[in-house]
């Protein structure tokens, strides 16, 4: 692994405990909120926001230990070493910050972050995967 996809990877792991303290945040408001309790949407928002933000973030550190064998240009991989976590920043945005308000019957218009979000993932994955399957067979 080179030390650049270490340095992200670095960044990474010291970044995935904040899901950790979003997961116990939501947690709690499942517990103690009776607001948060009353509105579905944001219920189902906000663990999608969390889900994504874990997910994604693990995904970057899968996508790190590849990105350095693939055929692809300096420019390329730091493309793939950011798409990625970007991602996992982009959708949970998105998605907590489109039904802040309690009393939220839709998503306002952040909601559309995550589509944002979707594109620069599969951009990133996609780029990774041709530059893999383009790798020449040792």
């Amino acid at each position: 692994m080179s030390s650049e996809s270490k340095k992200v990877a670095g960044a990474i792991l010291i970044i995935l405990p904040t899901v950790m303290i979003g997961g116990v945040s939501v947690l709690t408001l499942l517990i103690g909120s009776p607001e948060y309790m009353q509105n579905q949407l944001r219920q189902d928002l906000w663990r999608a926001g969390h889900a994504h933000a874990g997910v994604f973030l693990i995904l970057t550190l899968i996508a790190l230990r590849y990105v350095d064998e693939a055929a692809l240009s300096e420019r390329s991989r730091w493309f793939v070493r950011l798409s990625i976590p970007s991602a996992a920043i982009l959708l949970p945005v998105a998605f907590f910050f489109s039904v802040l308000k309690a009393d939220a019957r839709e998503p306002n218009p952040m909601i559309y972050l995550a589509y944002v979000g979707a594109v620069v993932l599969a951009a990133g994955v996609i780029v990774l995967g041709i530059g893999l399957v383009k790798r020449p067979r040792v």
